[in-house]
């Protein structure tokens, strides 16, 4: 079974004095929690692994292809491995849409992250053209296969289908839109991966997840986990969530 994961993305949010709700989330943890991840700025990521528990780990909203260079304002996978974080976002829609992001340079981040021992967590989804079109399956493959390097395995990538029109809009794809594209995920993976491996990788659902419908969203299956925008910057509001995802 895939390990369920509770992600948080906090986006261009936080300075030090917020780091105040890590803690809080790491305290609310039960005893058996599931994974918990926090994305944070570039910013927060040193000082946020200096408080790091067991139960939670520091990741990074995304990184650069190349190991150095001349890329001012960019971040090496190496150096997000420096400050001890273990995860990082590549392929965030926000990314793909204002950055013009490619497949092509998803996987090369993918790759990267893994050259210097990250987990990944490959952000794939549709646009609402997409979906009134009835191209979402179509999209979503399109981007796994492109995006996905060959060397996947359950502990060096996660996958978070978030379709573009849920995330941040208050609008809640509906269970069976969730399913659909959760199965087709997993499906394809089979195809490509085969037995258990396919089985095991974990796929998280991120588009206005909150405490009011995390519990349903867990139900789902083929759901293992979500990854959370706004929902995941206070422990008021994540914290539930986890609560939910655990007793899943």
């Amino acid at each position: 079974m895939p390990r369920k994961i509770a992600a948080g993305n906090w986006k261009m949010n936080g300075l030090r004095a917020d780091l105040d709700q890590l803690d809080s989330v790491a305290d609310a943890l039960g005893d058996h929690p599931p994974q918990v991840i926090i994305c944070l700025p570039a910013t927060l990521l040193a000082l946020a692994a200096e408080r790091a528990t067991s139960g939670l780990l520091i990741g990074a909203q995304d990184c650069h292809a190349e190991t150095h260079g001349a890329f001012t304002g960019d971040i090496a996978a190496s150096m997000i491995a420096d400050s001890r974080a273990s995860h990082v976002i590549v392929g965030h829609s926000e990314r793909r849409a204002a950055h013009n992001e490619t497949n092509a340079d998803v996987r090369r981040k993918i790759e990267a992250a893994w050259n210097a021992g990250l987990t990944a967590i490959l952000c794939i989804g549709e646009s609402a053209e997409d979906r009134d079109g009835g191209q979402t399956l179509d999209v979503i493959g399109t981007q796994l296969a492109g995006s996905l390097p060959d060397a996947a395995t359950d502990e060096n990538i996660v996958i978070a289908y978030e379709p573009i029109w849920a995330i941040g809009t208050g609008q809640q794809a509906e269970p069976a839109q969730i399913a659909e594209v959760h199965d087709y995920i997993r499906a394809k993976l089979t195809d490509r991966f085969g037995r258990p491996l396919a089985d095991s990788i974990p796929l998280l659902y991120g588009g206005s997840v909150k405490a009011s419908n995390a519990a349903a969203i867990f139900g789902i299956a083929n759901v293992d986990g979500a990854l959370v925008g706004g929902a995941s910057l206070t422990a008021a509001d994540f914290s539930p969530i986890v609560t939910a995802l655990a007793e899943s």
